[in-house]
């Protein structure tokens, strides 16, 4: 029977020993381990706030930048719409200012038209009229080439004359 029975004095040294190591480690040990584990708790619950306060800060980033994203796009809208505009303003004026310049062309074109047409009118008359003078010349030549037609076409000019003074 040896092994298999304990022996009453083996078991009474085994628990006091026991006992002995148990407060050894309850009274030095065992606070400095959950210490540790205290300590290492701490270290994993402020990992984690750390990285809750990471993940949020990434959310306002990515929040603040969606908001850029859309002022921006914002303000990309306004100004294509200003550019169109101003666009359409620059063509409108120099459609207007090409309308001006046309009509002022065509007025300057007719007023040149209309004093060359002037001045071809007086040319033909002034021609007529040396024409008329120079026929009329050739005739009175003809027919007064005695004294006495002279005389009678000067006292029936002068009776014209009279009478067109009279009637005046």
């Amino acid at each position: 029977m040896g092994l298999l029975t304990p022996d009453p004095g083996t078991l009474f040294w085994m628990v006091i020993i026991f006992g002995i190591v148990f407060f050894i480690l309850a009274k030095y040990a065992f606070p400095v381990i959950t210490g540790m584990v205290d300590k290492r708790k701490q270290y994993i619950d402020s990992s984690l706030e750390a990285a809750r306060q990471a993940n949020e800060q990434l959310q306002q980033v990515k929040a603040e930048s969606e908001a850029l994203l859309a002022r921006a796009h914002e303000e990309q809208t306004a100004i294509l719409k200003e550019a169109s505009a101003t666009r359409d303003r620059i063509i409108a004026e120099a459609r207007e200012r090409a309308r001006t310049e046309a009509r002022k062309a065509l007025d300057e074109t007719r007023h040149q038209i209309a004093a060359e047409k002037e001045i071809a009118i007086n040319d033909i008359r002034r021609q007529v009229a040396i024409l008329s003078v120079d026929v009329a010349e050739k005739v009175l030549r003809k027919k007064l080439s005695d004294d006495k037609e002279q005389l009678e076409l000067v006292n029936r000019l002068l009776d014209e004359v009279k009478s067109n003074n009279n009637i005046e």
